[in-house]
């Protein structure tokens, strides 16, 4: 536990590093007078609506989590899906690639007698959305902006989309294929291997067996097409909503040239084509995109305050209120593992496992 803490700070500190540096980069040439000026004009009433799409944003993330876990045979609540949410959101800022937030989720799942083979299909499920909702109004939202994007920009998005592609069917391969899953723990073996990682063997095991656990689960959801079409649409109401808040902060400036729609495909470009880019919470290229593709829907003196209200909302803001909610949840674990060392946490947690299997919960 000390160790991945330990790991956490780091990747805070490379975290925060990064966004210094950006916004060094970004301001220092800029008129403080003149930025404090613009952000002192703007209507607070469409910043206060940003934030509430952000919190829908969670709120549909949280109901495709409830959702899958219902039909997996696992109780929990919306509040605390909510916070599940949350935590992943600040794990994957801070960490490269976003590849710390499910892990995590996992882990705090597990804390609630939720099987790692239900969780891990939970987010496996859920990223596949994702990714498919990313990817498809991209593209949409491409063809009505393709006249206005230079050839730079127009590479960086195939790029962007040939990651998220590429992340779409490694997803799709783990869920639905046992032979090619086993070929990729194989591979990953021997770059661990290769490394002299320790325990190496130990860890092949162990996930050889959470994977037969998580794709029976799988066959019981590939019986439930309806499942997976009730997320995929929540999930596009979900991302409705991430890409308005960037209308919002639009209108909070005075603004009405262009409509909720263009806006959208917009930020629905932005967000494909830096989902992928392996950077802490896609730091520094989310706001040097930003400046890029929406410097003829601002003024110049006006687009740089729209870049940080943007992110200010729908990235910085949450990843401060996800960090308070995991250091509420850590304080409260130590608080717990005095009185429930660890090993008896985990000896519990694989009681529960195995009486959910025994019992019959998929």
């Amino acid at each position: 536990m000390k160790r991945d803490r330990k790991k956490v700070f780091k990747n805070l500190f490379i975290f925060l590093t990064i966004i210094f540096i950006t916004f060094y980069l970004i301001f220092k040439d800029q008129d403080f007078n003149e930025f404090r000026n613009v952000l002192m004009q703007v209507d607070l009433k469409y910043i206060l609506i940003a934030v509430l799409c952000m919190l829908c944003y969670f709120a549909c993330d949280a109901i495709n989590i409830g959702r899958t876990l219902k039909k997996l045979g696992e109780k929990s609540t919306f509040p605390r899906n909510y916070k599940y949410s949350l935590i992943g959101f600040f794990f994957s800022s801070v960490t490269p690639a976003a590849s710390g937030g499910q892990p995590m989720q996992i882990y705090y799942m597990k804390k609630q007698n939720i099987s790692v083979a239900s969780s891990t299909l939970t987010f496996l499920i859920n990223l596949s959305c994702m990714q498919i909702v990313t990817i498809s109004m991209a593209l949409v939202s491409l063809f009505f902006n393709v006249g206005s994007m230079n050839g730079v920009l127009i590479s960086c998005f195939f790029i962007g989309i040939l990651l998220n592609l590429s992340a779409l069917a490694l997803l799709v391969v783990t869920i639905y294929s046992r032979r090619a899953t086993k070929g990729i723990i194989n591979f990953c073996m021997k770059i661990l291997k290769l490394f002299r990682v320790k325990k190496a063997e130990a860890i092949k095991e162990r996930v050889e067996k959470e994977l037969e656990k998580y794709q029976s689960s799988a066959a019981y959801i590939k019986s439930s097409k309806s499942l997976i079409l009730k997320n995929l649409l929540t999930t596009y109401v979900q991302f409705l909503f991430y890409y308005s808040i960037t209308y919002f902060v639009y209108c909070a400036f005075g603004l009405s040239k262009y409509n909720i729609l263009q806006i959208i495909s917009l930020q629905a470009i932005l967000f494909a084509t830096v989902s992928g880019i392996p950077s802490p919470g896609a730091v520094g290229v989310s706001e040097g995109g930003f400046l890029e593709l929406f410097k003829n829907v601002y003024s110049a003196e006006q687009i740089s305050s729209a870049m940080l209200l943007n992110r200010g909302v729908n990235f910085y803001l949450f990843v401060i209120l996800s960090a308070i909610i995991v250091l509420v949840y850590s304080i409260k674990d130590d608080i717990d593992l005095k009185h429930h060392p660890v090993e008896n946490i985990e000896e519990d947690v694989e009681k529960n496992e195995n009486e959910n299997i025994d019992g019959g919960n998929v």
